[in-house]
């Protein structure tokens, strides 16, 4: 599943979580609006830190694709470097 797809999917159940908690309160309006704001404050800390998550695994695998790619530059380096001497070296 996207990155995208799972957040509109977290903020569509954000929003009707909401629109549930405010119908079926049985609290005053002040104490379920300091319920909302503190449930939302935690659904933001969870989604920056899956967030966070995510980043941290992107750039993990973009180092070992970088690292792959300068291993066989160098291969490809040295194999070039071989030919180079095997052609030359009839010529002496």
């Amino acid at each position: 599943m996207s990155a995208g797809k799972v957040l509109l999917g977290v903020l569509a159940g954000v929003a009707v979580g909401a629109a549930l908690g405010i119908l079926l309160a049985p609290d005053k309006g002040t104490v379920t609006r300091k319920k909302i704001a503190k449930k939302s404050d935690d659904y933001a800390e969870e989604l920056e830190a899956k967030f966070e998550e995510f980043i941290e695994g992107i750039t993990k695998k973009f180092e070992n694709v970088k690292e792959d790619a300068v291993r066989m530059a160098k291969k490809a380096k040295h194999k070039m470097e071989e030919a180079e001497a095997e052609m030359t070296e009839p010529a002496k």
